[in-house]
């Protein structure tokens, strides 16, 4: 393997809720097998809605009870930069992989995915957004079960 990290960008729709905690999720993952100097991680949204604010207080909570914090992170808005920076661009549901489908460029389509196509043999598809709904505790799990797989699967690459 090279010097060169793995670039990990999560993206929702205003990178408030579901998107930083993935990025969260995934780093606790990376600190508890001590391979931080293997990636570089960050979270951004399909929108600009919430372009510099902190995570949803709600969502800082769960990550929380996991031992994650979020209060370093500050939203932003996908670029078209981040299609060539990144190695892997992993959206929370289908309306966003939709959007960034829309946006990415032709040459650099193959490195979208969904989340939770990480988790093997999962029948849900898209990570519920909790913004209206609630449900911060279950998504947190379900990213951060889903941050497990990924790591796994991206360190036998390595």
């Amino acid at each position: 393997m090279s010097d060169e990290k793995t670039k990990i960008l999560f993206v929702c729709m205003g990178n408030i809720c579901r998107s930083p905690s993935a990025e969260g999720a995934f780093r606790s993952q990376v600190k508890k097998r001590d391979a931080h100097h293997l990636f570089e991680i960050d979270s951004a949204g399909t929108h600009a809605y919430h372009v510099g604010e902190q995570p949803d207080p709600r969502s800082q909570v769960s990550a929380a009870k996991h031992h994650v914090d979020l209060s370093n992170q500050r939203a932003r808005q996908v670029h078209e930069s981040d299609f060539y920076y990144y190695d892997y661009i992993l959206a929370m549901d289908e309306a966003n992989l939709s959007n960034m489908q829309d946006i990415c460029p032709q040459d650099q389509q193959f490195k979208l995915s969904l989340m939770l196509d990480n988790i093997p043999n999962y029948s849900i598809k898209s990570v519920p957004d909790p913004y209206f709904e609630g449900r911060f505790d279950e998504v947190f799990e379900m990213l951060n079960q889903a941050s497990e797989f990924l790591l796994v699967r991206l360190m036998k690459k390595a």
